[in-house]
């Protein structure tokens, strides 16, 4: 592979590993991923929604499987991998939301945070890096945030965890392609996914930054993997927004303001877990 080229991956008679895929665009890019001819392998922290993603794959006559799994415990981890077997592309999709101010963030919030966004992403790509770098081929995805291009108010652990997810997949694609490992990445940097938690937000500015619907967001991840993406930001505009941090602190803010970075925390308060 050309160091500074990546080519697509098909999904027909793919092996894919999904984390969070039992519900919002996990659920979205499993079902997408098996009509499409792969083998889907979802991870998620509750059996019940897991079964229920599964059951639906397979009533269409889908190839899938189910663990319920915390993919904070590497050891659980590492065990999983064990029972999934090689996979061709792992998407890392799980991932939680608190909402709180600093001050009322209990210490065990911050750390299922970013444990969950950050900490999971080392464990779940070391258990199968290995094996795509032995096959010469393979995707790693990783799902991020707008609010890890620009933090807005009450997301302190949740911006940090997702511009380290952005982090941890620049190094990583940098260490690939340097190895000409083979292996590709993308990183997915959605701006509200409509998943019930931004009613606040829907009225702000909605032909600027319009909440996207899951199965939109899920189908781009898709059809990325195909074409050999490496970055996927959503809407378009949301590529300007790390350029909001040349402005002046209070032009930033202005900015910010209006397109709802800070207003649209307030949907999330006491709202700790939720899933994105």
């Amino acid at each position: 592979m050309n160091r500074y080229r990546q080519e697509g991956l098909a999904l027909e008679g793919a092996r894919v590993l999904i984390t969070g895929g039992g519900s919002g665009i996990g659920r979205r890019m499993a079902i997408g991923a098996a009509r499409k001819g792969s083998t889907v392998a979802i991870w998620d922290l509750d059996r019940v929604r897991a079964e229920s993603v599964r059951s639906e794959i397979a009533a269409e006559g889908g190839r899938v499987e189910a663990f319920d799994l915390d993919v904070t415990d590497r050891e659980a981890v590492m065990a999983g991998a064990e029972r999934t077997g090689p996979v061709d592309i792992v998407i890392n999709n799980a991932g939680v939301v608190s909402g709180r101010a600093l001050l009322e963030e209990p210490p065990g919030s911050i750390n299922r945070t970013l444990d969950v966004n950050l900490r999971s992403l080392f464990w779940v790509t070391q258990a199968f890096l290995g094996g795509m770098i032995e096959r010469r081929t393979g995707y790693v995805v990783t799902v991020a945030s707008a609010a890890g291009l620009v933090a807005g108010s009450k997301m302190a652990d949740y911006a940090a965890s997702k511009a380290g997810a952005i982090a941890f997949n620049e190094s990583l694609r940098n260490e690939l392609r340097e190895a000409g490992a083979g292996v590709a990445t993308m990183v997915v940097c959605p701006f509200y996914i409509d998943t019930g938690m931004f009613a606040g937000v829907k009225s702000r500015y909605p032909a600027l930054l319009p909440i996207l619907e899951p199965r939109r967001v899920a189908g781009a991840v898709l059809r990325g993997i195909e074409r050999g993406s490496k970055q996927l930001i959503m809407p378009p505009l949301v590529r300007t927004v790390p350029m909001l941090r040349l402005l002046p602190v209070g032009a930033f803010d202005w900015v910010a303001d209006q397109l709802g970075i800070n207003e649209s925390m307030e949907d999330f308060a006491g709202r700790s877990g939720d899933r994105l």
